[in-house]
């Protein structure tokens, strides 16, 4: 069985930082993993991809040839990967019973507006048969404001449901949000687990009647849904990987499908009768 993790996320949220640490993690437990960048703006990495789509097509060269901007110049590589899955399918074609974490770029438009990643998504389950699963990470540093945290839990809320498969949300760097004595702040740690009802006590709803609406709708269509709440991810702690890991690994039943191994004592007949 082969596995594979998009870890998704905005533009500055950690996901590289992220993706390094759940290798050195993966590695010191010996689980084989290799790292996949579907960003092609990417330029510094702490382990090198073992496929990475620049070695298909590059930004820099798209924005250069055909005068785009950056977010158009994205969207361009991801329609043309898509177009080229060929290509994507020969790459991952000799891993089996591999992890592979999929280091993906950080514009929303590609969970939300424009639906490729979802497409991806698809594909890597229904034609290459891969266990999928994604994390979504947002900056705990950005959290701490009311209305930005709630603009957070929609954007996780818009790619959990765009995509289609089992997600984690990651409230990320959050050895950046300790007081003095190493704990979290109770400003982040009370969003966590969001409780909507927080935006209802925001000073704007009572003054501005339109504001007020917007954020009972807002309230009601996240308890509704009730499908968000956060992991604090440490990238400091191996800890705190390790639980981000375990989480992933339940998702997309990792191991249940291998055949139990006899233990080496076992084998040579240490058990034997007395």
């Amino acid at each position: 069985m082969r596995y594979a993790v998009l870890v998704t996320g905005p533009a500055g949220a950690g996901k590289s930082t992220f993706c390094a640490s759940l290798i050195t993690h993966a590695q010191t437990i010996g689980r084989p993993v290799h790292l996949v960048n579907l960003d092609p703006a990417a330029d510094k990495f702490e382990y090198e991809p073992t496929i990475d789509i620049r070695d298909l097509i590059n930004l820099e060269d798209v924005m250069e040839e055909l005068e785009f901007g950056p977010n158009g110049g994205l969207i361009y590589c991801f329609e043309y990967l898509l177009n080229n899955l060929d290509w994507l399918e020969d790459e991952l074609g000799s891993y089996e019973d591999d992890y592979l974490i999929i280091d993906c770029p950080g514009q929303i438009e590609l969970y939300t507006h424009i639906p490729l990643l979802p497409r991806l998504a698809t594909y890597l389950q229904t034609s290459l048969n891969f266990r999928t699963s994604a994390v979504y990470l947002i900056d705990s540093q950005f959290m701490q404001d009311k209305s930005k945290f709630f603009a957070g839990v929609m954007s996780a809320m818009s790619c959990m449901l765009a995509l289609g498969i089992s997600m984690v949300c990651l409230m990320s760097k959050m050895d950046l949000v300790k007081d003095k004595n190493g704990r979290t702040k109770r400003e982040v740690g009370r969003y966590l687990d969001p409780d909507p009802t927080l935006l209802l006590d925001d000073p704007g709803s009572s003054t501005n009647p339109k504001f007020n609406d917007l954020n009972r709708a807002v309230v009601s269509l996240i308890e509704d849904q009730n499908i968000v709440s956060f992991l604090p991810l440490d990238v400091t702690s191996e800890d705190s990987v390790n639980t981000v890991l375990s989480h992933i690994d339940n998702m997309m039943q990792y191991g249940e499908d291998e055949e139990p191994k006899v233990p080496k004592d076992m084998d040579e007949g240490d058990f034997g009768d007395d």
